[in-house]
């Protein structure tokens, strides 16, 4: 049977600030510019998480997107969604709040989640801005 890869996107909305603490804020914004601001910036965040398995031939997917919208929403969104990702998220903590680590943290979340749904998790793609967007594949 031929592997077929299926996507749930979900959207949240979050502030954040790139920078590191032991760095002036010039050294900052000298590195990430605009989104070193002190007092922080925001996205309008669209998460697309994609999975990949066999067709069940009894249901006739690869899987209920409805179980892979409640992990994500769960682990994910319902942490996120309109916060400050440098401080209030959990699996952020220590970390640069960059899409790229964004991404990795995510897949992180939902690996073992998903592989318990009996699916393998493919990607997790963030789109940040119309013109910017993540993807990590677990490498």
């Amino acid at each position: 049977m031929p592997i077929s890869y299926i996507t749930r996107r979900e959207r949240f909305n979050a502030a954040h600030r790139l920078f590191r603490e032991e760095l002036s804020d010039e050294e900052n914004y000298n590195i990430y510019g605009k989104c070193s601001h002190p007092n922080w910036h925001g996205h309008n965040f669209e998460l697309f998480v994609t999975v990949k398995g066999d067709i069940d031939k009894k249901i006739g997917y690869v899987t209920n997107l409805t179980n892979i919208s409640k992990l994500i929403r769960e682990l994910i969104i319902d942490k996120i969604d309109h916060k400050n990702i440098n401080l209030d998220v959990d699996f952020m903590q220590g970390k640069i709040a960059s899409t790229e680590n964004l991404a990795v943290a995510f897949w992180e979340v939902l690996i073992q989640p998903i592989e318990d749904l009996g699916v393998k998790l493919h990607c997790v793609k963030i789109q940040e801005t119309e013109n910017n967007y993540v993807e990590y594949y677990g490498e």
